[in-house]
Parts: structure tokens; sequence; C-alpha cells
């Protein structure tokens, strides 16, 4: 269950990279879950404030025509890199070798199929609205975020399949606008 939860978690941080630690701080800190302990730190004070402090910003940096676009590139590493924290710090009951492995390909691998899907995704829209249509895909993603992080964290199970499921329609969008795109160059 843990392994679900890490992995649905880390494909939150793919949408938007703090909102999903801010919840597995925040639930950390209720003690809804445990922690890995050297990833005990994020249910601290000071990151649980560095988080929220990151996602207000981050949210609000999305609704910005063509910034949107450059925070996705940016936000690429820094996504795979949240991701793998978010798995691994829910994979309590394996030894740290195990840990850090599964949370460098597992969730690192997730996080960054999901945002580079998503990155697509947007530059499509931003190219198809002159940007204008991006606060729709960013109100969309956000709540996605928000909505895999929690039930990550309460039905794995039920989060992993509609990572997959989030995973298999990005695919299926990306390929009809690469196959519209092949049509009109035609």
């Amino acid at each position: 269950m843990s392994l679900a939860a890490g992995l649905a978690l880390a494909a939150a941080t793919g949408l938007r990279v703090f909102a999903p630690l801010l919840v597995l701080s925040l639930a950390a800190r209720a003690g809804w879950i445990p922690l890995a302990p050297e990833f005990e730190w994020i249910a601290s004070t000071p990151a649980t404030i560095a988080f929220g402090a990151a996602t207000v910003a981050e949210v609000i940096a999305y609704y910005v025509p063509f910034l949107d676009n450059v925070l996705d590139w940016l936000a690429a590493p820094v996504a795979i890199t949240a991701g793998a924290v978010a798995a691994a710090s829910l994979l309590t009951d394996l030894p740290p070798w195990v840990r850090y492995s599964v949370g460098l390909v597992g969730g690192g691998g997730v996080a960054g199929l999901v945002h580079s899907s998503t990155a697509l995704v947007r530059l499509k829209s931003s190219a198809t609205t002159l940007g204008h249509g991006n606060f729709i895909f960013a109100t969309v993603e956000l709540a996605a975020a928000l909505v895999v992080s929690v039930v990550s964290l309460l039905f794995p199970i039920l989060a992993v399949l509609s990572v997959a499921a989030l995973i298999v329609t990005l695919w299926i969008v990306a390929r009809r606008s690469a196959r519209r795109r092949h049509a009109a160059l035609s």
C-alpha cells in the first residue's frame, strides 16, 4: 500500500511540484501517515511553511501566460526530484537502499512522465489559444494534483488506477494532436 501511495503521490508532483508535498507534510504532521525516518523532516514546521509558500508561488505563476510554459521546462528536474522524495518517504518498511532505488526510479520516473505529458499538452494549448486558455488547464492541473495527493494517502490503489487513467488520457490527447498536425502539414 505504501508503494502505491508513494507512486501516486509522485505522479501528483508531476502535475504540481509543491502542492503534493504540502499535502504530504500536513498529513504527516497530523499523524495520518508514517514517514521513513530519514524523511521525517517533511513534517517539520519549517518544511510545511516552505511547501506552503512554494505552493502559492507555483499556483500564481501557472496563471501567467507563457510564464507557465517556461516554468514547465524549469520545473522538470524539480518535479522528478519531488516525485522521488515523495515516493521514498512513504516506503517505511523497506531497507534504505531499496527505498531510494524505488523512489528514484519509480517515483522520479512517474513524476517525469506526468510532468512531460502535461508540459506538452500545455504547449499545445499555448499554441492554439496564444496562452489565454492555459488558465483552464492550470486549474484542472492543480485540482488533479490535490485530488490525487489526498486520494493517494487515503486510498492508494484507487489513486494508482486514477494516475494510470490520467497518463493514458494525456497520451491519447498527445497522439490525436500529433495526428492532426501531421494531417494539416500533408
